[in-house]
């Protein structure tokens, strides 16, 4: 049954998304229908086809009561906009139908897990949230609350778990037909950590235990984990509230761990072996993962974070994005990350480099544009080894979005502090890179909004969004002392 509040979200949608011209929106970057986007929700296969929510504010370009807008795809890149999914329309989620996950059921029906908000009056007068955990059942695009919701509460946590800070659910369909889920809670310690519970329907669930817990040494709240088998290791990935910066790994405020160990199902008990950053850049956040077919696995994240939601355009209709979709796997006991192969699909345009000598501000005849997927190997010139190297890419007189090496420190900053933004958020961000003689490989994926760049084939990503104007397609190519580059330049073309 369609609620008003859900009816009203629709037709508001419906009736004003088509006002935002194709070209004010990202080229192949998901965003909003209108309003406000933020978290990946439910990202899943459900009959032959990849279903994506998000979590959606319609009325405005700010967060406030969240709904779960739609959209569907076939190759991670055309996105289909469906009617919103669910609104905050029940007692239990009258303050917000927050983030969660979806998986398809035996009886092709989809189910839906996410988390409800309410909040409550102490007795000393204070509002508080209370979150629960509750399900919606559809056909792909209407969707049906649980009559028993909320299915999980402050009852199913262990001791001492906070039923302030007790939400983002993760679900998936075990091969022996269980469904589990790992949601984020806050323990006693003010920290964050990782329930698991299973359930044999999908309704009715029981805790199994605690995953892994951050002791506050990564953050406090770890809000919208993920848990899945990647490559003979178990990963589990977290988004934790206000972190402590640790060197250039991690930064301070609102950041994304990867916890890369082994995992007893039967005790379940997961061992770490690995811990780093997902995205090293300033824009990313609460990502969420799927499995194809084909036995890949897909991450898809918030291309915005929540220190750096002021940067927003003046005028414009959407607010955030998600980020491209990344093939995911292991190497060498880290997380790589790349753009999903079926990008390589709309690349046109070619124009190729080799052994180009540069030795100071440098331009080639075809390497420009906006929409574009461009990969540059610098290496030194000689036995002398270069001080520094640059790409500078949405640029003309006014503005620049700047990617600067040093081989020296192995330190690589992306600086878009000339991207538009008039505002005062994180323009500059700085990450160690592993050292290779001086050889660095780069591949960097422009959207009209965005900039992601792939370092030394995926051993790191680096997102941010950027808001200069589009006429800025201008890249250069700069250095202190002598290198020699490849280029290869794609324009991306989406039909």
């Amino acid at each position: 049954m369609i609620s008003d509040e859900l009816r009203k979200a629709r037709e508001f949608e419906a009736h004003y998304g088509p006002f935002i011209p194709d070209d004010q929106r990202p080229a192949f970057h998901l965003t909003p229908t209108i309003g406000w986007m933020n978290d990946p929700n439910g990202f899943s296969l459900y009959q032959g086809e990849y279903h994506l929510f998000y979590q959606y504010h319609p009325y405005s370009t700010e967060w406030n009561s969240m709904h779960w807008g739609h959209v569907k795809t076939r190759d991670f890149l055309h996105w289909e906009r469906l009617p919103a999914a669910l609104a905050p329309d029940m007692e239990y989620d009258k303050n917000g139908c927050f983030s969660g996950s979806a998986v398809e059921l035996p009886d092709g029906r989809q189910l839906l897990v996410y988390t409800g908000v309410r909040q409550i009056r102490e007795e000393n007068g204070e509002l508080r949230d209370c979150q629960t955990q509750c399900v919606a059942i559809g056909d792909g695009v209407d969707y049906d609350k649980w009559p028993a919701n909320p299915v999980l509460t402050a009852k199913e946590l262990p001791a001492g778990g906070s039923p302030v800070d007790f939400r983002d659910p993760k679900v998936w369909r075990e091969p022996d037909g269980t469904y589990r889920l790992v949601v984020g809670n806050r323990t006693p310690d003010g920290s964050g950590a990782v329930l698991l519970y299973e359930s044999a329907n999908g309704t009715d669930w029981s805790l199994v235990g605690t995953i892994d817990a951050s002791h506050s040494q990564y953050g406090l709240m770890w809000e919208c984990p993920d848990f899945f088998p990647l490559d003979g290791k178990q990963v589990l990935l977290v988004s934790p509230q206000d972190m402590s910066p640790i060197g250039l790994e991690f930064h301070a405020g609102n950041g994304t761990v990867c916890l890369i160990g082994s995992y007893d199902r039967e005790h379940n008990r997961f061992e770490r072996e690995a811990v780093q950053a997902v995205d090293y850049g300033i824009d990313f956040y609460a990502p969420q993962t799927l499995s194809t077919p084909d036995g890949r696995r897909i991450m898809i994240g918030w291309m915005q974070n929540w220190n750096t939601i002021g940067g927003k355009p003046r005028a414009c209709r959407w607010f955030g994005q998600m980020s491209i979709p990344r093939e995911l796997s292991i190497r060498d006991g880290r997380l790589i990350q790349t753009p999903v192969r079926e990008l390589e699909k709309y690349r046109q345009n070619k124009v190729t480099y080799w052994n180009v000598l540069v030795s100071s501000e440098t331009t080639l005849r075809g390497i420009r544009g906006r929409m574009i997927d461009m990969t540059v190997t610098v290496r030194p010139a000689g036995k002398e080894l270069y001080r520094s190297f640059t790409v500078n890419m949405a640029k003309n007189g006014e503005y620049v979005t700047t990617i600067r090496y040093k081989p020296d420190t192995n330190i690589l900053k992306l600086d878009r502090t000339r991207s538009g933004s008039n505002a005062d958020i994180v323009h500059t961000r700085s990450l160690l890179v592993r050292p290779r003689d001086g050889e660095l490989k780069l591949r960097i994926i422009l959207d009209r909004f965005s900039v992601e760049v792939f370092v030394n084939d995926g051993e790191q990503a680096v997102s941010a969004a950027i808001y200069t104007r589009q006429e800025a397609s201008a890249v250069s190519f700069g250095t202190a002392g002598s290198v020699l580059i490849d280029v290869e330049k794609y324009d991306i073309v989406i039909d």
